[in-house]
């Protein structure tokens, strides 16, 4: 396209998301329009992609990190062919494909979910590195973001990372346009006060009239030929560009045009240009696949192993049979144990500091290309990311988290690096799995198990060594649970899970000794939970205790009772968990001061059965 008909396919972008917000009665069309000019150059001039192939390995990947001026992505979309017209006027209706913020879930040309602001730029990193070093694709990542998202921490945290892995494959384009939600942006249309920012981490900056197509298409340029750092594009731009009555002008964000018709008019009417997308140029790299079954680290009955140890060599093992998993960490490989797979496959080893939402983000990205991404960090520390994982989900995102030092079981360290949150965490994210293992072999089968489901991942581990229970060769279905101790004489049943489970079971045997006969439940999936087992262990005992290494919001004792929540009857349910906050103390005392070792389970099952006794 010459420049006219640049000039001209920015105004039908423009037109598009206004007929688009206003068939809606909701929208974001301002945000859409100061952004139409750089869409428009983007795609129509630079952008490599094959709309009907959307997995085609050479396509450029573009993120639309404003996620609310969907609008725009959407009228791009009817640019290029992949929509029409009627479809466009669908935007926000019940059952479009077209939604407020879009989702891969239901456009396959979407790489990730947006609309939580900051996220992006950090999915887009992830993108650029799996082009580097994983697909050694020449494909490039262009990622658009507004200027209020700019206040977002993980923008930085991506911005510094970027530049750290020379990713000049990447550019970050953000739309300036000085107005946020509810009034001017903290540095307004100073592009020097942005430059000044990306440049102090190490960015190649350009800045440039967003509303000048020949300016941004040079902008593009500059960009396409920087070597070993990635490009800010600072465009300066207008919200609510080429209309008068709302151009740049505050109190309008997230509103369609109060006068449809004639800012349409304004605009110069309906156009229907159409954009020749250029198609990649090379097929690039899919991912490795399988090369069959792994050869799965295995311990002997009565060995003590961490099963933070066992994760780090399960997911090694796993790591040779699969070429496409990749494992990422927040600095704290040593203590996690992901070190052992940088040890022998550095290729597909990501060290991002500490910084959990980018390694979040970065997992995200990878997924999006292909790969099986395991990233690993304290089970604490996974909290600061809890936004990254729930937009993950939102994108039907296949990533697995592993969250190490759970509970006040680490001992002295104190509070702050225990996990007692995260149980919680996981199992209200849409669509996850939730496991938590208690000895090395199961550790070890559930990392490999992990590789093949659907959704967010979640993986608990223990800092301290534990008993194997388990022989190497049992199996643990998702979903499942582990009756390791039964009989007909059974008057009521622990359910334990992790660390506790050892503690049920010398609690189980000291009640066996004082004729109480008890059952044990190893209830190492979370979410999914076995609630056949459940239910017959309440039928045949009628009376419950759970026992949590966990506060007791949302933990293993929510996932019990959540089993009899459709009508079944309820047994007697006793939930023991840290409701205290914890100190410094040795993990034998942690536990002790929680009331969950075996001494205080045995005493919560004799006043369990006592009570149930006299009633």
């Amino acid at each position: 396209m010459n420049t006219g008909e640049l000039v001209e396919l920015g105004q039908q972008l423009r037109v598009d998301s206004v007929r688009a917000a206003a068939a809606a009665g909701s929208g974001h069309p301002t945000s859409s329009m100061s952004a139409a000019d750089l869409t428009a150059v983007l795609f129509a001039r630079h952008l490599r992609y094959d709309f009907e192939r959307p997995d085609h390995p050479g396509n450029d990947r573009f993120v639309l990190s404003k996620g609310h001026a969907s609008p725009l992505m959407y009228a791009v979309y009817k640019a290029t062919g992949a929509i029409d017209d009627e479809e466009l006027l669908t935007f926000r209706k019940n059952g479009s494909r077209l939604e407020g913020h879009p989702t891969p879930r239901r456009l396959p040309w979407i790489e990730t979910a947006t609309g939580s602001l900051g996220q992006g730029l950090p999915v887009g990193v992830g993108i650029a590195l799996a082009g580097k070093r994983l697909d050694h694709a020449d494909y490039r990542v262009w990622v658009l973001c507004g200027d209020s998202e700019l206040a977002e921490g993980s923008i930085w945290e991506a911005a510094e990372h970027a530049a750290y892995e020379h990713l000049d494959n990447l550019t970050l384009i953000v739309d300036v346009n000085r107005l946020g939600q509810r009034g001017p942006t903290r540095h307004g249309h100073d592009l020097d006060a942005y430059a000044r920012r990306f440049q102090a981490f190490g960015w190649h900056t350009v800045e440039t009239d967003g509303h000048d197509v020949d300016a941004v298409d040079r902008a593009y340029g500059e960009a396409l030929s920087t070597r070993g750092q990635p490009t800010a594009i600072l465009a300066r731009t207008l919200k609510g560009k080429g209309v008068e009555a709302v151009q740049d002008r505050e109190g309008l964000h997230g509103k369609p045009l109060p006068e449809a018709e004639e800012a349409i008019a304004e605009l110069g009417g309906p156009r229907d240009l159409r954009i020749r997308v250029e198609a990649p140029s090379a097929d690039g790299t899919p991912p490795a696949g399988h090369t069959g079954r792994p050869d799965l680290p295995r311990w002997d009955k009565g060995e003590e192993v961490a099963t933070r140890n066992a994760f780090g060599e399960a997911l090694t093992a796993l790591g040779t049979a699969r070429g496409d998993v990749v494992a990422l960490d927040g600095e704290v490989g040593d203590s996690t144990r992901a070190e052992a797979f940088a040890k022998e496959h550095p290729e597909r080893y990501f060290e991002c500091y500490i910084a959990e939402q980018q390694m979040v983000a970065a997992a995200v990205g990878m997924a999006a290309r292909g790969w099986t991404p395991y990233a690993a960090t304290f089970a604490a520390f996974l909290t600061r990311a809890h936004d990254f994982i729930r937009m993950a989900s939102v994108s039907g995102s296949g990533i697995n988290l592993v969250g190490s030092h759970a509970g006040v079981a680490i001992g002295q360290d104190g509070p702050s690096q225990m996990g007692l949150e995260d149980l919680a965490m996981m199992r209200a994210v849409h669509g996850s799995t939730v496991l938590y293992p208690c000895d090395a072999n199961q550790t070890a089968r559930l990392v490999a198990a992990m590789a093949d489901l659907d959704g967010i991942r979640y993986l608990r581990t223990s800092r301290g060594a534990g008993p194997v229970i388990y022989g190497p060769d049992e199996e643990f279905p998702v979903g499942g649970s582990k009756v390791l101790r039964s009989s007909g004489r059974d008057r009521l049943t622990l359910v334990a899970a992790g660390v506790t489970v050892p503690e049920a079971l010398a609690a189980a045997q000291a009640l066996e000794g004082e004729g109480i006969a008890v059952r044990v439940i190893d209830l190492y999936s979370v979410k999914p939970v076995d609630r056949e087992t459940l239910r017959t262990a309440a039928e045949e005992t009628g009376c419950l205790v759970t026992v949590e290494d966990h506060h007791p919001e949302g933990g293993l004792g929510d996932a019990v009772a959540e089993a009899f929540a459709d009508g079944s009857p309820v047994p007697r349910l006793v939930r023991l968990a840290v409701r205290d906050m914890p100190g410094s103390a040795s993990p034998e005392e942690q536990l002790r001061a929680a009331g969950i070792d075996a001494e205080s389970i045995a005493a919560a099952g004799r006043l369990l059965v006592g009570e149930a006794i006299v009633s």
